[in-house]
């Protein structure tokens, strides 16, 4: 443990290892928006099928 190398190395690890949590955060974050968005498009694919379903209904009901 007398090696000079051993603090500059933690500390370069420590360095390492704070960068790539940051990394995986900002990486979660991002995917959590892509399924907020995806989800909120999924429910206005939703809204408007059924509108489309009642405007057939409509029409087959005028026929």
């Amino acid at each position: 443990m007398d090696s000079p190398f051993v603090i500059p190395l933690a500390i370069f690890a420590l360095v390492v290892i704070l960068v790539a949590l940051v990394k995986v955060a900002k990486v979660r974050d991002q995917e959590m928006e892509v399924q907020r968005r995806l989800h909120l498009e999924e429910l206005e694919h939703r809204r408007k099928m059924q509108a489309l379903q009642v405007e057939l209904e409509r029409v087959k009901a005028k026929s």
